[in-house]
């Protein structure tokens, strides 16, 4: 097989017809062990199938930064450690390929066929090239172009959740699973109850992907019951518990531990009647209970669905 490096007009020319390329796999492997740059290749369509890009000997993979991979086969490709930033794999079939430590930074991902591919490591942008494109239209206040684009994110964060939970990846998997679900909400009508509902469970929960802010809206809840407490005043038996400007600082310090506390029992819906609402925190205590009693279920159903992935 001629293995004869062509030069880089070859490879950085976008009209060449890679599909007619027979032995296109040698000749990039080839070039790749020559050290010279990859960066930037003109790739569509190519037959790379079973490709053995692995930069044996190195823990650093190969440089294939800024390519054009759409609708390459890259079945049982070895990519291991691979920098693959800025490149477009959209609609490549990365089927049982591997892109263990990947680096998979800033590319274009629509599409793209996962099934069996080890994806363990792999280098995952924060937020998709898809997802940046449309809120850059959105701040240009070109609407319909922010509603193409986080369509497309969209489908991209539910193509990459389902392959990662496939894999085993959970953590990662929840991670796009809540990207998913932004993006879902931001194509909604800006005022409409529907994108505030959602914007809501996003808020507390993450779409159930971050137990921590219901623990944090649970403390800040608490917290500020209290103070509502300690303002409007509360009865502990026959005496009132309450801001009293005429007492001094630690008895009004006492009094606001004791709102505290009344406003931690509350929330748990515990009651165990030694301080008692009136007036103006009646409504008060009524609303803190019901939202406890919303926020302890949603706590449990959060914190299940983490721990048993």
């Amino acid at each position: 097989m001629d293995t004869t490096l062509p030069d880089d007009s070859h490879w950085l020319d976008a009209a060449q017809d890679r599909r007619q390329t027979d032995d296109l796999a040698a000749q990039l492997q080839a070039r790749a062990r020559s050290g010279a740059s990859m960066r930037g290749f003109r790739l569509k369509y190519a037959n790379l199938a079973g490709i053995d890009l692995v930069h044996h000997g190195s823990r650093e993979g190969y440089d294939l930064r800024e390519a054009d991979l759409y609708r390459a086969d890259l079945q049982n490709a070895h990519l291991f450690a691979l920098d693959l930033r800025g490149t477009s794999l959209m609609k490549a079939d990365l089927r049982g390929a591997n892109l263990h430590c990947a680096d998979l930074r800033d590319c274009n991902l629509l599409g793209v066929r996962l099934e069996g591919a080890r994806l363990d490591n792999v280098l995952w942008d924060r937020q998709l090239i898809q997802e940046r494109r449309g809120r850059e239209c959105q701040r240009a206040g070109d609407v319909n172009g922010a509603r193409q684009h986080f369509e497309e994110a969209e489908e991209t964060y539910r193509n990459l959740r389902l392959r990662l939970e496939k894999a085993g990846l959970f953590e990662q998997a929840g991670y796009f699973f809540h990207r998913e679900m932004v993006m879902r909400r931001l194509q909604m009508p800006r005022l409409s109850g529907a994108r505030l509902l959602s914007w809501l469970v996003d808020l507390f929960s993450g779409y159930g992907e971050k137990p921590l802010n219901v623990v944090l809206f649970s403390l800040g809840l608490i917290v500020a019951c209290g103070l509502l407490y300690f303002l409007v005043g509360v009865r502990h038996g026959e005496l009132p518990l309450g801001l009293a400007l005429e007492r001094g600082l630690s008895a009004n310090l006492m009094d606001l531990l004791d709102c505290l506390y009344y406003s931690v029992v509350t929330f748990t819906t515990l009651g165990y009647g030694d301080i008692t609402p009136h007036g103006l925190a009646r409504p008060i205590a009524a609303f803190e209970a019901f939202a406890g009693s919303f926020t302890m279920a949603l706590f449990v159903v959060v914190f299940v669905k983490k721990m048993t992935r």
